[in-house]
């Protein structure tokens, strides 16, 4: 696949189920996640993969957390939050490891586990698999982070849902790039 045609039509989606890719192409992935920009190489991305039995556990991860802290939780969000997990054969934790440094901020180092996880979204696409990345109440959650074994200068970005489409792809709509791009021409 051209890497622009790649790039230009990636789309998320939310109905995800079999086949999810094998070992050698999820070596491939993260080896494209870890080519991230990433100044004074400090490699701050991890990544946790959930599937078969780890799904059930994130599910319980969710659901205790819920309960804990979400006040006259009703019965239909507790379930949404259980079912959660479930709604891909394939979850990769994005985790954001920030070490102290004096000229790379935290932030940027949460933006290189950003561009990892892109690049991820990129390589499954180009390998004609589909993803969605999540956020919600579960991610830059301390406790969260806590419970799946996480220590302090780690941080959950997002849950990157991941497996083979069950929807047909969108038109893509064409972009006004004239709403996005400005040009500075002078001071």
């Amino acid at each position: 696949m051209d890497a622009l045609e790649n790039i230009i039509n990636r789309q998320s989606s939310r109905f995800l189920d079999e086949p999810i890719p094998d070992r050698e192409q999820l070596q491939k992935i993260y080896q494209a996640a870890l080519r991230a920009p990433d100044h004074a190489n400090l490699k701050p991305s991890r990544f946790i993969e959930v599937s078969g039995l780890g799904l059930n556990m994130l599910s319980e991860v969710f659901v205790t957390y819920a309960k804990k802290h979400i006040e006259n939780i009703s019965a239909e969000k507790l379930e949404k939050y259980e079912k959660a997990p479930f709604r891909a054969p394939l979850i990769i934790i994005l985790i954001s490891e920030t070490k102290p440094h004096k000229s790379v901020l935290p932030v940027e180092q949460l933006l290189s586990t950003a561009a990892a996880g892109q690049n991820i979204l990129l390589a499954l696409n180009a390998m004609n698999f589909s993803a969605i990345w999540r956020t919600g109440i579960f991610a830059f959650n301390s406790e969260i982070g806590s419970m799946l074994g996480l220590n302090k200068s780690q941080q959950i970005i997002g849950y990157l849902y991941i497996g083979t489409t069950k929807e047909k792809k969108r038109q893509i709509p064409n972009v006004d790039l004239k709403k996005y791009v400005q040009t500075l021409k002078s001071l």
